[in-house]
């Protein structure tokens, strides 16, 4: 009886080593595949500063302003979504009250929008970014800033 007994706990500590196995196999492969993931994403918002500024336009469309650090330089990018394709829009960006850059650009489908990025140089100290755009045909004036 002993013998059968001893036969019993054997296997069920057999059972319990193949469990204890499986689940450290498992919370290796977990662990494995959160540090990858940690490795791989980190590097890509280590150190990056960005800065997004919203609005309405004197009419009924919005803007968006965007910058971020880009390689030493500052990447501008400006929005216009007024939900209307086909629209011809006169844009700037400023940049410490200079224009730095400007041009026309036109409303695309689907949303009605278009957006327009530059790279600007990173001054010492904080920078000033001015974004502005106007509807050629109706005078919609848009008009955002934001310090970088």
């Amino acid at each position: 009886m002993k013998t059968t007994l001893k036969t019993e706990q054997t296997k069920s500590d057999a059972g319990s080593t193949r469990a204890k196995k499986r689940t450290l196999a498992a919370i290796s492969l977990v662990t494995a595949t959160l540090a990858f993931s940690a490795a791989t994403v980190a590097p890509a918002v280590a150190g990056d500063r960005e800065v997004i500024r919203r609005g309405n336009c004197s009419g009924s469309a919005d803007w968006k302003l965007k910058a971020k650090a880009d390689d030493g330089r500052i990447e501008v990018e400006g929005e216009v979504d007024s939900n209307v394709n086909g629209q011809t829009w006169r844009w700037r960006i400023l940049h410490n009250g200079d224009v730095s850059a400007r041009g026309t650009a036109t409303t695309h489908a689907p949303s009605g929008s278009f957006s327009v990025e530059r790279r600007v140089v990173n001054a010492a100290g904080t920078d000033g970014i001015g974004w502005r755009a106007r509807n050629v045909a109706n005078g919609q004036v848009c008009r955002g800033s934001l310090q970088f």
